[in-house]
């Protein structure tokens, strides 16, 4: 029996979160080197994957699997494998988290203001900060590698669990308000994001048992097994009737919406990301809801390939709906947090928009756009979160002629934006670019639409740094102080793979591609040919 990497890869973490609770009060120093020692411990596993996966054409769909019999009367199965998506899905969430972790060492730690009454100071309790951060990625992880719908479902609702108090019970300690105003906010955010969210979980379960009533009626035994699913699918053994399979796929599809998030349920974003630290916040948008358009390309379409097909021009116009009302909302932000999470809703629009144009250039730069959405948000993100610790301020008026007291923290906002925007040379221009080339391929006014896209992502970015990073120094900031040693330790490597991934890309598209082949070949779709005969009349 082989050595079951992808249940390590989830167990390491969960483990790291229960030894790292269980650390004594007075040891918060201990609790955080040992959340980042199983973190970096995961990212060795999350290697191991990338290094065992077999990237060959004609090698087998889902990899490294496993399965055990669990709640056998329901055909409940722990089953876990991976494709080359969730391959780089976990890669992403196993990097990440250590610089999360990084970033935020200080964050949780009790306020130690010697000016303020001792009953206005707030115990923020260390080690349950970082073990909140290690059960997330344990549950990411298994939601990326499980290829059992049902055993999916209880990891992409029991996130929910450590996300809410990572909101609620650590967010961002700079804002307008007092202490008991700030405390309202962070409950608000925590809440709007667990009921949107469990809303979604709803609509989703409802969906799950009709798809295992479908399975039963037909195959004689209902399954959750994704694998199982497919092939009868494929064999003609599985034949869902027109509208059970549409009203499935809106079932599933609500759910993942809302996590990704896709307008117009994307509301919950801009609070959580406003009111969390910026570790948290980066959680949030470049880990946590990379698995709703995950499960898009994985379930939506393995599962429904008709009703895809069905809502493909309506989840289109969602998607460039959200690509241009995030980037409006963001140039009109004052909260630089806030900016942040509109340019992400953005973002994920051209993410959903390459998933659904259904062809393999948009489909892969999709995916990719995952990853690297991931890092640039990551690096602009954190950098942002270390200015606003220094200032106190989320407001962008209050700052100006950063790069004048603070050039190394100026210049890696400066490159976190500029991935952000997806400058050429970048890895999120990659991604940005194969979309739109999969979009222009089948739907060009859809692809005209999306460019505007990109030329309101570079006025939201440069203006933020144009209005925070130059001109005078604002009152307040003569002696910011730079980057210190732990920030840019966190910053460097993220900016480093940012520009990595933007000049040689082909490690990821090389582990991405025969998945997309496969997604394709679910929905039954081909790139369209090209246009030779209008070729051949202009020559």
């Amino acid at each position: 029996m082989s050595f079951p990497l992808l249940t390590a890869t989830a167990l390491t973490p969960a483990i790291g979160a229960i030894v790292t609770a269980a650390v004594p009060s007075a040891r918060r120093t201990a609790a955080k080197w040992i959340a980042l020692a199983f973190s970096l411990a995961t990212v060795g596993f999350a290697a191991a994957i990338v290094l065992r996966f077999d990237t060959d054409a004609g090698a087998d769909r889902y990899q490294l699997t496993e399965s055990r019999s669990w709640i056998e009367d329901f055909g409940v199965r722990y089953e876990l494998g991976v494709d080359g998506i969730g391959v780089a899905m976990i890669a992403l969430t196993a990097v990440l988290i250590p610089f999360l972790i990084g970033a935020g060492w200080n964050d949780a730690d009790p306020k130690e203001d010697e000016d303020e009454a001792p009953a206005s100071r707030r115990w923020r309790p260390t080690q349950g900060f970082f073990a909140l951060i290690l059960a997330v990625e344990a549950m990411v992880v298994l939601s990326f590698a499980a290829t059992d719908i049902f055993l999916f479902y209880i990891f992409f609702e029991a996130m929910l669990i450590p996300m809410y108090f990572l909101i609620g019970g650590f967010g961002d300690r700079a804002g307008e308000q007092g202490e008991e105003g700030q405390a309202r906010q962070r409950s608000y955010a925590a809440v709007k994001f667990l009921l949107y969210n469990l809303v979604g979980g709803l609509v989703m379960l409802a969906a799950l048992i009709g798809l295992y009533v479908a399975t039963a009626d037909q195959l004689e035994v209902g399954t959750f097994s994704l694998q199982a699913i497919l092939e009868a699918r494929g064999s003609g053994e599985l034949d869902l009737a027109t509208s059970t399979e549409r009203w499935l796929f809106l079932g599933f599809f609500v759910a993942f919406a809302i996590k990704a998030p896709l307008w117009p349920v994307h509301t919950w974003l801009p609070n959580a990301m406003g009111e969390s630290t910026a570790p948290v916040a980066v959680l949030i948008t470049a880990v946590v809801d990379k698995v709703g358009t995950f499960a898009m390309l994985r379930f939506c379409l393995g599962l429904f390939p008709e009703a895809s097909e069905w809502a493909t021009p309506v989840v289109i116009t969602l998607a460039l709906v959200s690509i241009i009302y995030g980037a409006l909302l963001a140039l009109g932000q004052r909260d630089m947090k806030r900016l942040i999470a509109y340019a992400s809703i953005s973002h994920f629009g051209f993410i959903v928009l390459g998933i659904f144009v259904m062809t393999s250039q948009g489909q892969g730069g999709a995916t990719l756009y995952m990853i690297n959405h991931g890092i640039a948000t990551a690096a602009l993100m954190l950098v942002a979160g270390f200015l606003i610790s220094r200032r106190g301020s989320r407001l962008i008026s209050d700052y100006g002629g950063v790069q004048k007291t603070a050039p190394v923290l100026a210049g890696t906002f400066l490159i976190g934006g500029l991935g952000t925007l997806s400058l050429p040379g970048t890895g999120p221009f990659i991604s940005e670019f194969l979309v739109l080339v999969g979009t222009f391929s089948r739907y060009e006014v859809a692809g005209i639409i999306a460019c505007a896209g990109i030329v309101l992502a570079a006025l939201y970015v440069l203006v933020l740094y144009q209005r925070t990073m130059t001109g005078p120094v604002k009152p307040g900031l003569e002696k910011l102080p730079d980057l210190r040693v732990r920030e840019l330790a966190v910053v460097a490597p993220l900016i480093a793979l940012l520009i990595f991934l933007g000049v040689y890309p082909q490690p990821l598209t090389d582990i991405v591609n025969p998945a997309v082949e496969h997604t394709l070949s679910d929905v039954d779709q081909t790139d369209p040919a090209p246009h030779l005969e209008e070729v051949e009349a202009g020559q």
